[in-house]
């Protein structure tokens, strides 16, 4: 069995959210959403658990930071292709997100988006030849970066 991802979220809005987190292609699984949480599925083994504040402080004795001042986690997610990130950042940003620093190296890609409630998420592309860690190709093939 895989090894799964659930990132749990405290929100202020529990639809604002479901609503944001759906209208760029992550979907709902209703089996574990109610009045207090939506499951979010970004993937099959990745999960984002928004949770209103009552209900995440029964996970906690800390108190919720706040993420639109705050910077408390960077949550980071590969994809497939560099248009992937700007399709998926460009409809969060749609959504009511907001944009963060994009980052462009030739070899490896991101852009970052904050959620209505602040939460960071960076979108990143890395050309396979750098995944190897060869990185004399790399050079070759990325020469305005060395």
């Amino acid at each position: 069995m895989a090894t799964s991802v659930f990132i749990n979220l405290p929100v202020r809005d529990l639809q604002k959210s479901k609503d944001f987190y759906t209208s760029f292609g992550w979907t709902l699984n209703p089996a574990f959403s109610d009045e207090n949480a939506g499951c979010i599925v970004v993937s099959d083994t990745i999960y984002v658990m928004i949770l209103t504040h009552d209900h995440y402080q029964q996970f906690t004795e800390k108190q919720i930071a706040d993420t639109s001042t705050t910077s408390a986690v960077l949550n980071a997610i590969s994809v497939e292709t560099p248009e992937e990130i700007d399709d998926l950042v460009d409809k969060a940003i749609a959504a009511g997100g907001t944009e963060g620093k994009p980052q462009d190296y030739g070899f490896m890609r991101s852009r970052t988006f904050a959620d209505p409630d602040g939460h960071s998420w960076e979108l990143l592309w890395m050309d396979p030849i750098a995944q190897t860690g060869n990185w004399e190709a790399v050079q070759e093939k990325y020469p305005q970066q060395a």
